[in-house]
């Protein structure tokens, strides 16, 4: 038998030797799962720690209302005595003023939300719908104790309010955490005041970020599936390290109840507001002087993105910050201050988180170059209270010329064709007479008294124009022409129509 020495192996054990080294190798082809962090064993430590700082939010408005009055009635109506004792009953107080005028008395409403503290001074956030035109608001705490607050601002924009109250003694405070590290499947809890219940807690997790519910122009809602009901409004959602990363906003549900789908302001939203509002007692937010739309793949094609992406600029405020940088209608902006622009609904929440005055860079594409352009922002606030000039040109008066295109019957601009459609003076093109109503551009809500104002980013003053253009786009290759359609009042819009 032969004996094998250091370094040496057996036939025998050079096989084994081999096959463990293929098995190996198969175990390291074998991905390592992920394991689950477990459910905690309870949340009571952490409620226990912030529940002080959440506080129920009472508010009241009293208005003055007229007393229902007795009608008017001929003496000896048979029906004059029911009347009278109907209204009584109402407290309608009869007919018996004098003045024939019913007096004024008090109605008073009320409204219950939840809120927390976030200053130990006595500064507490909520929702602003929860205060609405309350002209008495009190907050009350997990103790019972109850103090008369003030509004120090409020923005309705993304529902958030501004509370402050004065204390005898500091108040335990939250403090706000990093909301964008959130992700799908992350424990979160919820406390506030669930039809007047205070001081409820609630758990689940994050269902879904950046949800947009159509409630404003900046929603981006923490989607989470932790029970949020009515009066759980302006309460905070914390995540496992005790800091609030959403304030509950609003619920989806048939019923009025939860169902699992509850929404709450991500605390990336919300900070920079609560900030303003703290320093200013109003919201400062960027102003571009842009209206945008989203870009569909035909209308990517149409402009040649390659891919849909950005915010296609429908119209530029003629006393905007973005007309004299430049800015054009048609622009593609996809890229603005360092941030990119994936679809239309970013770029108003990065605008509107610039700082009001600053200087930024946008990247945008025409006619499918990429160029850079440099905007100082303006404020919001003062651009919504601007009133936009209309424009003052002399009407088109050529001749009425009849063309088919696109699905679409098409004129020059005539002055019976302005009082026909009530188009503004103002609006050149050409004007749409009748729409197929089998056609794309139908498809498109495309109707008659719109007027086509650009073909493929070129402006178009008759039928024969629209045409010609649309051959140079079908010779060029493209599967689609995008329209600038402007409705009689001025509002214009980008339409993009098959044109194979």
């Amino acid at each position: 038998m032969t004996v094998p020495t250091q370094g040496s192996l057996t036939a025998d054990g050079r096989r084994r030797a081999s096959w463990l080294s293929i098995a190996a190798f198969l175990v390291a082809l074998v991905p390592v799962p992920v394991l689950a962090r477990s459910a905690p064993e309870s949340f009571a430590d952490l409620a226990q720690e912030v529940i002080p700082a959440v506080v129920n939010i009472s508010a009241s408005t009293t208005v003055e209302v007229r007393n229902r009055t007795l009608p008017q009635l001929p003496p000896g109506t048979p029906f004059e005595d029911l009347f009278e004792e109907f209204f009584n009953r109402r407290g309608g107080g009869g007919g018996n003023n004098d003045n024939n005028e019913s007096p004024l008395r008090p109605r008073r409403s009320n409204s219950l939300g939840s809120g927390f503290v976030i200053d130990s001074s006595g500064i507490v956030v909520t929702n602003n719908h929860v205060i609405g035109d309350a002209n008495d608001i009190q907050v009350i705490f997990a103790d019972g104790t109850r103090l008369k607050a003030e509004i120090i601002g409020k923005d309705s924009k993304i529902d958030l309010a501004v509370l402050r109250v004065k204390p005898e003694k500091p108040l335990t405070a939250v403090r706000f955490g990093d909301s964008e590290r959130l992700r799908p499947g992350d424990w979160v809890m919820a406390i506030g005041n669930p039809f007047g219940l205070g001081g409820s807690v609630t758990a689940g997790i994050v269902s879904a970020r950046g949800r947009n519910i159509d409630s404003g122009p900046y929603d981006n809602y923490i989607q989470t599936d932790a029970s949020i009901n009515k009066g759980n409004s302006g309460g905070p959602l914390f995540n496992m390290d005790g800091e609030v990363i959403g304030i509950n906003t609003a619920i989806l549900s048939p019923t009025g109840g939860s169902v699992g789908i509850g929404f709450a302001v991500p605390a990336s939203t919300a900070v920079p507001v609560i900030e303003q509002l703290r320093e200013f007692g109003e919201t400062r937010r960027g102003w571009l002087g842009v209206r945008i739309q989203n870009v569909d793949e035909p209308t990517a094609e149409a402009l040649n993105l390659g891919a849909a992406r950005g915010a296609l600029v429908a119209g530029v405020d003629e006393k905007g910050p973005a007309k004299p940088a430049g800015l054009e209608v048609g622009d593609v902006i996809v890229r603005f201050d360092n941030h990119d622009v994936k679809d239309s609904r970013d770029l108003p929440r990065i605008v509107a988180n610039t700082p009001v005055g600053k200087t930024v860079d946008v990247v945008v594409i025409r006619k499918g170059q990429e160029m850079n352009r440099q905007v100082t922002l303006g404020r919001l606030e003062d651009g919504e209270r601007q009133q936009q000039a209309a424009l003052k040109q002399p009407p088109t008066d050529s001749p009425s010329v009849t063309h088919q295109a696109l699905g679409l019957t098409l004129s020059s601009v005539t002055d019976e064709l302005r009082r026909r459609y009530s188009i503004k003076d103002s609006i050149k093109g050409v004007v749409v007479t009748r729409v197929d109503p089998n056609s794309v551009a139908a498809d498109k809500r495309i109707q008659p008294g719109d007027v086509v104002v650009e073909v493929g980013q070129e402006p178009v003053s008759s039928p024969a124009d629209v045409t010609r253009r649309i051959e140079a786009l079908k010779r060029d290759g493209r599967k689609s022409a995008l329209l600038l359609v402007a409705n009689a009042q001025g509002e214009v819009r980008f339409v993009a129509v098959s044109i194979e």
